[in-house]
This record gives structure tokens, sequence and C-alpha cells, in this order.
């Protein structure tokens, strides 16, 4: 993840050094390959593009990579929220593999992680949808505000 500084030509120098950078690929492919495993015993394909994008949001760039797949006849009747299941947590929230990263995290942070991350997106009545992962959540609760940071560690 870099900054957005306002100026369209450091901006696009950032974005070139972060589709570059060797640690952020390398991370971000652990996350990939995390989501392309969970959704492989639900698909007769997967399609995972060789190489992500620097996806632009308001003030932040990101590594992206829309991975997609077929779902095999005999799961079609699997409802998203199976599959959600399994896709969550992927690496980029909790890390790979992800049974041992989660008892760490869980050990070292002492505290619920409670809404830090989860899917976002849209289900309409067929099934049909698409889904994002949500990174650093918060939550509003009566007077408290509940934030989550992170670091970028994979």
């Amino acid at each position: 993840m870099m900054r957005e500084t306002g100026d369209d030509e450091r901006d696009l120098a950032l974005a070139a050094s972060l589709a570059r950078s060797s640690k952020d690929l390398e991370e971000h492919e652990y996350a990939v390959r995390s989501v392309a495993d969970a959704l492989d015993p639900f698909c007769t394909s997967t399609n995972v593009p060789e190489s992500p994008f620097v996806l632009h949001l308001a003030n932040v760039m990101h590594l992206a990579t829309d991975v997609t797949g077929a779902l095999i006849e005999s799961k079609k009747s699997v409802d998203a929220f199976t599959i959600l299941e399994k896709l969550h947590p992927s690496a980029a929230v909790c890390g790979t593999p992800t049974e041992n990263a989660a008892k760490l995290i869980k050990d070292i942070e002492g505290m619920p992680r409670g809404r830090y991350a989860g899917p976002v997106g849209w289900l309409d009545a067929r099934g049909d949808g698409e889904l994002g992962i949500a990174l650093r959540c918060g939550q509003i609760k009566e007077n408290e505000i509940q934030i989550y940071a992170g670091c970028g560690i994979v």
C-alpha cells in the first residue's frame, strides 16, 4: 500500500514502484494464492492473472488481483456464504499458513480482532455478486470508536 500524494506525476511513479516492489509482490502473491486455493474445491477452473494491477483508491494505492472461477455444476447449489467461510480469513488478513498465523496473532495481540477485516460487496437474490476483502475496519459502539491499523506484514 502507498499513500496517494495528489501529484499525478509523483503518484504514477509511486504506482510503478509499488508494481515492481519484490516485498509487496511476494506478500500479494500469498494473499492471491490463499484466495485461489479456497475457491479451488468449488470451481472447475479459476482465473488468476499472473500479475496484479495497482488499484487507486481515494488516498492510497494497493496491489490488486481479480480472482474468478467457474462453479462446478454440482456445487451450484452452494450458497455464497459457504464459499465466504472458506475464503475468510485470507493471507491478506491473517497470514499464512492460516491456522498457525491465527494462533500466533491471538497469542501476540491478546485481544479479539472483532471487525478487523471481512468480506464486502453485494449479492442478489440469485446468489450472483461481487465480493472483496476489506482490511482495517472500524466499529462505533455507543461512546467508543475502535479502529484497526496494520503494517503490511503477511
